[in-house]
């Protein structure tokens, strides 16, 4: 097996509670994490228990665009039952952009931005109910996670308003540079602030995130909290800690050709910062 590996993000929330799952495999083994508000958790497979098509499959754990279903076990997780997708968000096009046609240390995808979530899930004894809750799913292949990256997700707000965010260091043609990926979706439109659309980088903090490209202009500005422990691949091995704030408090301002279009603030955003 070759120092591979892949995975996916299928982030659930509502009312203030977020459960997140990552499935996936690495050169070794399949695995899903959990991440909660309280916690995060690690159940592992044997490879032969990952199976890909239309439909990612471990063990008994079924995930897809249109839902999951899940029964995880381990000595301190009991988790099942099931959640139904509808109205998903597509991106126009590839995020990597003209980059996907390039060998990359890891590439990421964006499935949905945001739809709607029903269904109910067990959690250690504890009905947790999505009925009217809200979504997100994204994906990440390649050999390892960037050394040094900043991520950022929010779609919780009261308007119809999306915002993902990646800064993170990239090995490119034997040099590094510095890269960004950004979709910032709102009222039905799909706006895309990228490296390979002249990006500029004004502020890349713990606290702040700032980008301008032509008349776009986008401000995270962040109020860290406590992370859960999670695990990330290096050289297709999950050996790698790091760590993950589930839900914390941002505000996100955006403009456009010097118009505000949103100045949000919401307790719901996802956030990384690794150094």
């Amino acid at each position: 097996m070759s120092d591979f590996f892949e995975g996916w993000y299928f982030k659930h929330q509502k009312d203030g509670r977020m459960l997140a799952l990552i499935p996936g495999r690495s050169k070794d083994r399949a695995f899903v994490q959990v991440i909660t508000n309280e916690r995060a958790y690690n159940v592992d497979f044997p490879l032969d228990a990952f199976h890909k098509g239309d439909i990612v499959a471990i063990g008994e754990n079924r995930f897809a665009a249109d839902g999951i279903c899940v029964n995880l076990h381990s000595e301190n997780l009991d988790l099942s039952g099931e959640l139904f997708y509808e109205n998903l968000t597509p991106l126009v096009s590839d995020i990597m952009g003209p980059f996907r046609f390039f060998p990359m240390e890891c590439r990421h995808t964006v499935v949905s931005m945001g739809h709607t979530v029903s269904g109910t899930l067990t959690l250690n004894g504890e009905k947790l109910y999505f009925d009217g809750g809200r979504g997100y799913i994204e994906g990440d292949s390649g050999k390892s996670f960037p050394k040094n990256y900043t991520w950022v997700q929010c779609n919780a707000f009261d308007e119809p308003c999306f915002v993902m965010a990646s800064i993170a260091r990239i090995p490119f043609a034997g040099l590094r540079f510095t890269g960004c990926i950004c979709v910032v979706w709102v009222n039905g439109r799909e706006h895309r602030l990228a490296t390979y659309r002249g990006v500029r980088i004004l502020h890349n903090t713990k606290g702040r995130i700032e980008l301008h490209q032509r008349g776009l202009r986008l401000c995270i500005e962040v109020v860290e909290r406590n992370g859960h422990k999670l695990l990330a691949p290096v050289r297709g091995l999950m050996r790698r800690s790091i760590h993950e704030i589930p839900l914390c408090k941002a505000r996100f301002r955006f403009w456009e050709n010097g118009a505000l279009l949103f100045d949000l603030s919401n307790d719901c955003a996802s956030f990384e910062c690794v150094e």
